[in-house]
């Protein structure tokens, strides 16, 4: 296995790791906490996101630059650059959403639920999907 590829593995597990302990593990737990309520849990869960999406963008960076020096095998690109993609589309499309509901939430209006949620999970559950793939299609085409 090349140096760029160990360090594209490596860093697609870390990524997989946070998304996993952030997103499908702290995110859903918050709310079951004694005392926790609605304008709490969305304020720390926005400091908690804005930082997993500040470190994913710097992992996707690290990754993709990985694999520019090394010239992985194509599914494996194909693959993480659908992860890459995924969180692009997150960031960019559904995340200001989430943003302006929290934000008349937090300001005391009573928003409507958002359907963004559910189109941010089911990238997350998308974004797994392709990490694990790729991380495993670096592994055994090394």
């Amino acid at each position: 296995m090349t140096t760029g590829q160990s360090v594209a593995v490596a860093m697609t597990f870390l990524w997989l790791g946070m998304v996993l302990a952030i997103s499908f593990l702290e995110a859903p737990l918050k709310f079951r906490a004694p005392g926790m309520t609605l304008k709490i849990g969305l304020g720390v869960g926005r400091l908690v996101f804005r930082a997993l999406n500040t470190v994913e963008a710097v992992l996707a960076v690290v990754v993709v630059a990985a694999l520019a020096a090394d010239r992985p095998p194509a599914a494996a690109l194909v693959v993480l650059a659908v992860a890459v993609a995924v969180l692009a589309a997150q960031l960019v499309f559904v995340r200001p959403r989430l943003t302006r509901r929290s934000d008349a939430v937090l300001a005391g209006l009573d928003a409507p639920r958002s359907r963004a949620h559910h189109a941010y999970v089911a990238l997350e559950t998308a974004k797994v999907a392709t990490l694990l793939a790729g991380g495993i299609l670096l592994l055994t085409t090394a």
